[in-house]
Formats: C-alpha cells, structure tokens, sequence
C-alpha cells in the first residue's frame, strides 16, 4: 500500500476549494465513473488524491502534521479550511456535505479534475445506453476533457501549511492514473 502523505497533504489547510470547471452540474462521484472506466478507476484508487480524505483524520500523518505546526490529534474531516481540497465537490451542487451523508465523494476523485458528472452521464450522452457517444458532445455539455493547472491550483498554492512548490509539467507526465496518463493542456 502506498502511503497517503504527500502529493496531495499539499494542500492541506489550503482554504480553497477545488474550482467548479464544468459549470454548476450536481456530482456523482467516481463510483460511477468505475462502471465504464475500471482500469482508470482501479489505477486512481491507489493514489494519494483518492486517499486525500484519510490525510484529514487524527493521527494520520502525525509527524507532518507536527511540522506544519497542526494538531496531529485533531479530526479535520470537519474543518472548512480543509475539506475543500480533500474532496470532491465541496461546497457545490451534489457535492461533498460530510462523510457520513455524502461518503463516495471523499477524496479527490474524477470530477475534482473532469468536472462534475450529473449531466453528462446522463442516458443520452456518456452511459452504456448511447457507448456511440463523440467527446466533443461531451465536453459541451460539461466534460473537461483537457485537464490544466486550473484544475491542481486551486489546491496546490501557498495558502497551504504543506505547500511544496507545484511543478504542472513534471505532474502531468506523472499522470494522476498510475497507468493512464491523463491529457493536459496549459
């Protein structure tokens, strides 16, 4: 198992939620995404974005915590300064509320980067019903196909009691699919 600090303990405290990049679309989480996408799923469930949550529960990362002057005691599953950037849709439409109302949206998850899924995996655009669906369609009606440090800054900045500096061109030849490079632009 990976450890979960890190890439994205980056952002931690950072105050500033993940930016709504396809509009006002309720979110649906990436378990939804899994049906289609399994490889992809798969690769992103044993990252550090899909385990960003855990980073926010007492004693995780304990010795970080200390050294960014934090409580490694205390439970930041409930801090607004943290949450936003150690979930999925926080503070959006159909997005993050609390872990017990709103568990599949912990993390950072596929719409954090692709935007919120509630219309265009709607039945008559990206679904098993219409697989002839062109990206283009998509993208329209709310996709982000293309993935830019848009997506990352609103997280990785300085506001962040573990900022490390944000290198986007090294990131995206990472890819944030293990196995699966995404597709990025500037």
């Amino acid at each position: 198992m990976r450890s979960v600090f890190g890439f994205v303990v980056a952002v931690a405290l950072a105050g500033a939620a993940v930016p709504a990049v396809a509009g006002e679309h309720p979110f649906v989480g990436s378990k939804k995404c899994k049906k289609c996408h399994l490889k992809q799923y798969k690769s992103w469930a044993e990252t550090k974005m899909a385990k960003a949550f855990e980073l926010l529960k007492p004693g995780v990362s304990a010795e970080a915590k200390k050294a960014a002057n934090l409580d490694p005691a205390k439970d930041y599953t409930a801090d607004e300064k943290c949450v936003g950037c150690h979930v999925t849709g926080y503070g959006k439409p159909g997005g993050f509320v609390d872990i017990a109302s709103t568990p599949d949206l912990a993390g950072v998850g596929c719409e954090s980067c692709h935007g919120a899924g509630g219309t265009y995996i709607q039945p008559e655009h990206m679904s098993l019903k219409n697989k002839n669906y062109k990206k283009a369609d998509i993208v329209a009606v709310g996709m982000v196909d293309t993935v830019g440090v848009e997506q990352c800054s609103g997280c990785h900045n300085e506001k962040s009691p573990f900022f490390k500096e944000f290198n986007f061109e090294k990131r995206k030849d990472e890819g944030t699919h293990e196995h699966f490079p995404l597709k990025y632009e500037h």
